[in-house]
């Protein structure tokens, strides 16, 4: 079963990939609501906000980033609800191939299809007049922890996808995820909060995450805060492969 893992895999990438290229809505769409976020933002908010040097573009991308990724993960459980519903996920049961390379698919679509939308943002953003003199090191350091925070969200999104009643059901659970980076140092400094509030968002994912990914585009010292941000992902990452993992072997018992 481990050695047809990577080959199975691969097939059904390939199998959701072709659904997404024959209607890339799905990834336009993910990149619209960010983007509009950010022309809102700059053009219209930006300048009654106090956010330090620098352009406000470049203190908001991170956080933009972190929106994109949010709201992207939510197709990635509306297509696996889809695959159950269709029945699709009862055909592979009487196939010979890995069981946990259907999840492992739609888990790998989402972070292709996140990555794309992500790049789009960017350049977005570059036209928007965002400027980094962050070295190549600095920038594989940003790409590692989007990467590792999209697959975190992702196996967040697998469990309502293997659970919801309903296909709205499946992609409401993204909400709160995308309102999480509101309530951060995403859009403005922590310090401007009343006490509660700047409590949760001094101390809530997003926050450490924002600011880490700031640092290492402005070339500043990341100091703990990529620890932090790194065990918030790792953290999340690994409950979420569990439960989810276990809510699937759960539904093809």
């Amino acid at each position: 079963m481990t050695t047809r893992f990577p080959r199975d895999t691969a097939v059904l990438l390939g199998r959701i990939l072709r659904h997404i290229t024959r209607s890339p809505d799905t990834i336009i769409t993910t990149a619209i609501m960010p983007v509009a976020l950010m022309l809102l933002f700059v053009y219209v908010l930006g300048g009654a906000i106090k956010h330090g040097p620098g352009a406000y573009v470049t203190y908001l991308l991170p956080g933009i980033l972190l929106v994109t990724i949010a709201s992207g993960i939510s197709y990635t459980a509306v297509r696996l609800f889809m695959d159950m519903q269709g029945g699709i996920f009862a055909r592979f049961q009487s196939m010979p191939i890995a069981r946990s390379s259907v999840l492992w698919s739609h888990v790998l679509t989402s972070l292709a299809a996140n990555l794309v939308s992500l790049a789009v943002v960017v350049l977005v953003a570059v036209g928007m007049g965002f400027r980094s003199g962050a070295g190549v090191l600095a920038w594989l350091a940003v790409a590692g922890i989007l990467v590792v925070f999209t697959l975190a969200l992702t196996w967040i999104a697998i469990i309502p996808g293997l659970s919801a009643k309903t296909v709205d059901g499946a992609g409401a659970f993204a909400y709160p995820l995308i309102l999480l980076p509101f309530i951060s140092s995403a859009f403005v400094p922590t310090h401007t909060m009343p006490g509660p509030l700047r409590a949760f968002a001094d101390n809530q994912p997003v926050t450490s995450i924002v600011n880490t990914i700031r640092d290492l585009l402005a070339r500043q010292p990341a100091s703990t805060s990529i620890w932090i941000a790194l065990a918030w992902c790792l953290g999340i990452l690994v409950v979420a492969y569990s439960v989810a993992m276990a809510a699937y072997h759960r539904k093809t018992a």
